[in-house]
């Protein structure tokens, strides 16, 4: 059966980082989030279990995964493995929308630093 989600129709989750996160996918072998982050706003450095595919779906941003830091654009794919330290910033002056895709669903907790 088809399903489909729409990001506008999906509440607004609670997390530690203090932005707008919204689960747009939740099941057996993945999750899926949509991350929108204003100017300004970045998330906390933390440490995901699993691997982490994102996606930036609007605007500009810079990624940190482990020591490497790089800006990154609309249409870029980035890929952080599993147990190592990554954060988002937005140090533009427009929003930054990404989708993050955890493979395999994460069945412990992120470690937030």
């Amino acid at each position: 059966m088809m399903e489909i989600t729409r990001v506008a129709d999906t509440a607004p989750g609670k997390n530690p980082h203090g932005v707008e996160t919204r689960k747009i996918y939740d099941h057996e072998n993945a999750l899926g989030v949509h991350i929108l982050l204003k100017p300004g706003e970045r998330l906390r450095r933390h440490i995901t279990p699993v691997d982490v595919m994102f996606y930036v779906l609007e605007g500009e941003g810079v990624v940190e995964i482990g020591d490497e830091k790089m800006t990154v654009e609309k249409d870029s794919t980035v890929h952080s493995p599993a147990r190592i330290v990554h954060c988002w910033y937005n140090e533009s002056d427009s929003d930054l929308r990404v989708l993050v895709v955890k493979t395999p669903r994460p069945t412990e907790s992120t470690v937030l630093l």
